[in-house]
């Protein structure tokens, strides 16, 4: 067995593998399996050589509260296999999170290798369901939980270091700004590594934000002064973005 992947494995390869555990699924979960539905680069059709396998299997109504994963290796390739219940994964579908434009693609669109009862079309409509203000909620989070935070830690470091953390701040900025602009704009990245230049397509984006994830894309992280700068110039943009569309980093009041 090869102890060193992962290798390269054709794409017909890499389906066959997903039908084998779908098969093993039914043979473990049996009447209880409501669907089961392959998701990530493997449903898009944009998995590469060495990409990995992740899946849905999705339990009925009728079965107890169950939400875990089973993931593993096998040498040469590895796979992840979410058994949910139906109704955990429903609403887990219609929650915006802080990381919804990243998470929430497999909801929209999965690849079906079972789905007698049309499991999926209700897992998109759940996922579409979401209003204004549950997005609006996630983006105030966001700019509260994050990056007030990481501007009072940028200042810190600034004035007593380490600077070595500079370069992980700005890659925090970048990544939770592109995650603002996701929200804002409704849009999901299609994949962890295209965040960053997806992001810079979207329309209404705070000043400053460009400049930040240019850096971490080039890598550019070297020079501490530099990355002040940009990061301080990319928080002044966003309250101003905040104040232009109704989004709240401050609030007048302890709001309990």
């Amino acid at each position: 067995m090869n102890m060193n992947g992962p290798v390269k494995i054709s794409r017909s390869e890499r389906f066959q593998n997903c039908q084998d555990i779908a098969e093993r699924l039914h043979e473990v979960y049996k009447e209880k399996i409501l669907a089961m539905g392959v998701y990530g680069s493997v449903s898009r059709g944009t998995d590469g050589p060495f990409s990995d396998i992740e899946m849905f299997c999705v339990l009925d109504e009728s079965s107890e509260k169950i939400e875990f994963s089973h993931e593993w290796s096998v040498g040469p390739w590895k796979a992840e296999v979410n058994v949910c219940s139906a109704d955990l994964l429903l609403n887990t579908a219609a929650t915006v999170e802080d990381d919804w434009p990243l998470t929430h693609g497999p909801f929209f669109s999965p690849l079906s290798l079972y789905d007698p009862k049309g499991f999926f079309p209700r897992l998109k409509k759940a996922a579409e369901s979401p209003a204004n203000e549950d997005f609006t909620q996630a983006i105030n989070g966001i700019l509260v939980g994050e990056m007030y935070e990481f501007i009072g830690k940028l200042r810190n470091v600034n004035l007593n270091g380490p600077q070595t953390y500079l370069p992980y701040l700005a890659m925090q900025f970048a990544q939770y700004g592109a995650m603002l602009i996701g929200l804002h704009n409704r849009k999901l990245y299609s994949t962890g590594a295209m965040v960053l230049p997806e992001s810079l397509e979207l329309p209404n984006r705070p000043a400053g934000f460009d400049k930040v994830a240019g850096l971490v894309m080039s890598g550019d992280l070297m020079e501490p002064s530099k990355i002040v700068f940009a990061c301080e110039d990319f928080w002044n943009g966003l309250a101003t973005w905040a104040a232009e569309h109704d989004y709240v980093i401050h609030s007048e009041r302890i709001p309990f």
